[in-house]
């Protein structure tokens, strides 16, 4: 066809819709070679037919001036369709849905758009083809989805998945940190987790601030303190005891027996006894104490012998010293009881007036008091004989000692009946005097005697 020796316009179909600059100046050379007596001017440009298809352009021309006669005498292969361009120079070029060479033969293609590829193919270059080759980026995962490429990162990468995806480190989760201010951002099981920085209170997604800036920020008992609301009592020293908070200032004093300052230290007042007084001889838990403190009753009297207390009540007091002791009473004289078996206590005095106790038998009973006394013969008459009487707890003759001197005696019914003997008169009781014979005297009534 080349033997026409004219200037041909050769168009070649290399792609549907708009072809970039894929195909290199060497490939375009390849094809004209197809016209033995042509030349590749390097001419390209693009031409869109009104269905959208969009095909680039070839100009070939030959070494030598030609003549054009149309397309009556067409140069076109098979397939191909031919145009006349100004001047009459036809021009060649494959139908839609065809490709190959237009001065030799066009070829059907395998498709013409994509609706004639399945879904996860596209229509390129009349052929269907993955949309995905070459497509993404490096790391990037493609899913073919409606003839084209949808690119994405992996799970634990991130980036531009048309350029490249790289591996999430972690900790650039927290750069930028997504925390407020005066926070700080640490990554927890792959999650970054926000926290208000130490001394900061508040949201720690919105922002943290100071928990106070002054006294006035906290509670009465509190105090600020390197912008944080602490116990105010915090102030004392060590081993001090805080009794109250006035105005946000703590109170403090050392606990009893400790010695030293409240704000810094209170230590004990000894470690051993040695370390002691006198009068506070002994060191129990760092206090010096008195052992005879606490140690005995009320009203005992103590004394320290060593560090041992002993405790005893007073001269005129008596009672448990470990316990009370009281003022003495007249009862205390038989307490405990001085007295012997079956015999009881009564306060008496003796022969100087001085108080003192008295020892008795028990009733029915006798012997002697202070140190035994014991079950008498009877205690009553009833427990006797007729002619005796029970004297002492004893059943004995009520006669003796009864009667006057010279008086008879004779036991009746538990009783001495006495009698003055016949020729003696008087009281038997008290005495019995012989009786005699004395002329009696007798009186007559006379008005006249004086």
């Amino acid at each position: 066809m080349c033997s026409l020796q004219r200037c041909l316009e050769v168009l070649l179909i290399v792609g549907i819709a708009t072809f970039g600059a894929a195909a290199s100046d060497k490939k375009l050379e390849k094809r004209a070679t197809a016209c033995k007596g042509c030349s590749y001017t390097g001419r390209t440009y693009y031409y869109t037919y009104p269905e959208g298809t969009t095909v680039e352009r070839i100009i070939y021309q030959d070494r030598v001036d030609a003549v054009y006669h149309g397309c009556n005498d067409s140069p076109c292969g098979v397939n191909a369709v031919c145009q006349e361009a100004s001047g009459g120079r036809p021009v060649c070029s494959c139908p839609p849905g065809f490709s190959g060479n237009p001065l030799t033969l066009c070829n059907r293609g395998e498709c013409l758009d994509n609706v004639e590829c399945r879904g996860d193919l596209q229509c390129k270059n009349a052929r269907c083809v993955n949309p995905c080759v070459g497509a993404c980026g490096a790391n990037a995962n493609c899913e073919p989805k409606n003839h084209v490429a949808v690119c994405s990162c992996p799970s634990g990468f991130k980036g531009d998945p048309l350029v490249a995806c790289h591996r999430i480190d972690p900790e650039e989760q927290c750069h930028p940190s997504p925390c407020g201010t005066n926070t700080k951002c640490e990554i927890v099981n792959s999650v970054p987790t926000c926290s208000c920085l130490h001394g900061y209170i508040g949201n720690p997604l919105t922002g943290c601030r100071h928990e106070c800036d002054h006294d006035g920020d906290c509670t009465a008992r509190d105090m600020c303190s390197n912008f944080k609301c602490v116990p105010a009592c915090q102030q004392c020293g060590t081993g001090a005891t805080c009794n109250s908070v006035a105005n946000h200032r703590a109170i403090c004093e050392c606990p009893k027996g400790y010695i030293g300052s409240p704000y810094t230290e209170c230590r004990p007042e000894c470690y051993g006894d040695s370390d002691c007084p006198s009068n506070r001889p002994a060191c129990f838990y760092g206090i010096c104490k008195n052992t005879c403190e606490g140690a005995c009753g009320i009203g005992a009297d103590c004394r320290l012998r060593g560090l041992t207390p002993v405790c005893s009540c007073p001269r005129d007091m008596t009672g448990d010293p470990f316990v009370r002791c009281r003022p003495f009473t007249k009862e205390d004289l038989c307490e405990p009881n001085p007295c012997g078996t079956n015999a009881i206590c009564i306060p008496g005095h003796d022969n100087t007036g001085r108080e003192r106790p008295v020892c008795n038998c028990l009733p029915g009973y006798t012997g002697n008091a202070l140190t035994h006394c014991l079950r008498g013969e009877c205690s009553s008459n009833n427990e006797c004989p007729g002619h005796k009487a029970c004297i002492n707890y004893q059943c004995v003759n009520p006669c003796i000692g009864k009667c006057a001197s010279g008086a008879t005696c004779e036991p009746k019914a538990h009783l001495a009946v006495c009698k003055c003997p016949p020729g003696y008169s008087g009281d038997a009781l008290i005495s019995c005097r012989q009786a005699r014979t004395q002329p009696v005297a007798k009186y007559t009534s006379c008005t006249t005697c004086k």
